[in-house]
C-alpha cells in the first residue's frame, strides 16, 4: 500500500461522498486505501458512504473527537506507506493526489500540500510560516490587528503565510485540508497532539514533524477546498477564516491558538498573546463607539460583548493551559 487516504467526518455525508468521488475519477495507477473516521455523526452516513463505497475502511469513534484524534485513528490503521489527511469539503481534479504522491515520495521532504484553490478557482492559503511565539494571532483582532498589520507593512516583515504558491515552496506548516505526510516522519515526530478539538492542531505538529525533515507546498497540485462548510454548520457560525472572533467557533480558534503558543513557545509568549487579546477589549469597544458616531455598521455592541465573554471563559482556562497537563480542549 503506498498512500492512505484519511477524511474524517462529522455529519457531512454528502461532501464525503463528493470527495471520495472526485477521487475515484481520477486515472490514478498507484495502490492507495481511503479510510473514513466517524465522529459519532448518527445521521445514518454510515450507510450512504459505504453502500456507495464498500470497499473502504470505516471507523466509528463513538463520540464527537474532533480533527486530531480522529485522524490520529485513521493514522493508527493506515497501511500506506505515506498518509493523506483530506479534508471532507475538498474535491479532487487533474489527478492531483497521484501526482502529489509521485512528486513527494522519493523527495527530501517529510511533509507536503498543494495550493488550495477556493470555489471561484481563486487561491487559499496553503502554506505558513512560524512567526516567533505566534504573534500573527494577533493580526485577525479588529482594531489592534489592523494597527499591527500597517505597522509590519512599515518595517518590512514577511508576511505569515504564502498566498500563492509557485512551484516548490518551502514552509514551516501546512494547511491539514490537504496534508500529506510519510510514515516514517510520524513516526520520529509522533501523532497529532490529541489536547486540540479543532483549529493550529495541524501548525502544532508540523512544529514537530519540521523536526524530522522539511516541508513544502508543491504550488502545481491545485485542490478546491470549500473552506468551512462543515465548521460553519457544527457552530452554527458565519464567514470564512479565522476572523469571527464573536461566536462559539471564535472562541474554539483562540482557545486552540493559544494552545498551540503554549506548547510550541513556552509561556511566555503565551501569556503576550494572551494580553494582546485581553487589550483588545477596550480598543474594541472605543472602536466600535467610534464607528457608532460615524454611522460605521461594521461592528455590533453583540460582537463586542461575545468578544469579552470569550475572553472572560479564557482567562479562567488559562492556569490549565498554562500546566500543560493533558485536557480536551473542546467547546462543542
Amino acid at each position: 500500500m503506498e498512500l492512505s487516504i484519511i477524511i474524517v467526518n462529522f455529519k457531512s455525508s454528502q461532501l464525503v461522498i463528493d470527495c471520495i468521488r472526485s477521487v475515484y475519477q481520477q486515472n490514478s495507477t498507484f495502490n492507495f486505501e481511503i479510510i473514513v473516521v466517524d465522529n459519532n455523526s448518527l445521521d445514518g452516513g454510515k450507510e450512504k458512504i459505504t453502500n456507495l463505497f464498500p470497499f473502504i475502511v470505516w471507523i466509528e469513534m463513538g463520540y464527537n473527537s474532533g480533527f486530531a484524534r480522529a485522524n490520529n485513528e485513521g493514522i493508527k490503521a493506515a497501511k500506506g506507506n505515506s498518509i493523506l489527511l483530506l479534508n471532507a469539503d475538498t474535491v479532487i481534479e487533474n489527478n492531483a493526489i497521484e501526482r502529489c504522491f509521485n512528486f513527494f515520495k522519493d523527495s527530501e521532504f517529510v511533509a507536503c500540500g498543494g495550493q488550495l484553490l477556493n470555489a471561484d478557482r481563486t487561491p487559499q492559503i496553503s502554506g505558513n510560516y512560524a512567526m516567533k511565539g505566534g504573534l500573527n494571532y494577533l493580526l485577525p483582532l479588529p482594531y489592534l490587528g489592523i494597527l499591527l498589520k500597517s505597522l509590519s507593512l512599515i518595517i518590512k516583515i514577511k508576511k505569515p503565510n504564502v498566498p500563492d504558491a509557485k512551484g516548490i515552496v518551502e514552509v514551516d506548516w501546512i494547511n491539514g485540508a490537504f496534508l500529506m505526510v510519510k510514515k516514517e516522519g510520524i513516526q520520529r515526530a509522533g501523532l497529532m497532539d490529541e489536547d486540540f478539538f479543532l483549529y493550529a492542531e495541524e501548525a502544532e505538529w508540523c512544529s514537530r514533524l519540521k523536526k524530522a525533515g522539511k516541508l513544502c507546498i508543491y504550488g502545481d497540485i491545485k485542490v478546491i477546498h470549500l473552506q468551512g462548510e462543515t465548521t460553519n454548520e457544527i457552530f452554527r457560525s458565519a464567514g470564512k477564516g479565522y476572523f469571527n472572533l464573536f461566536d462559539k467557533k471564535g472562541l474554539q480558534i483562540m482557545v486552540s491558538n493559544l494552545v498551540r503558543i503554549r506548547k510550541e513557545f513556552g509561556v511566555g509568549w503565551f501569556l503576550l498573546i494572551l494580553s494582546g487579546y485581553l487589550i483588545e477589549i477596550p480598543i474594541f469597544f472605543v472602536g466600535f463607539l467610534i464607528s457608532k458616531i460615524l454611522l460605521s455598521k461594521k461592528y455590533s455592541f453583540q460582537q463586542v460583548r461575545n468578544y469579552a465573554t470569550n475572553m472572560w471563559i479564557i482567562v479562567k482556562l488559562s492556569p490549565t493551559i498554562i500546566r500543560n497537563h493533558p485536557y480536551f480542549y473542546k467547546f462543542l
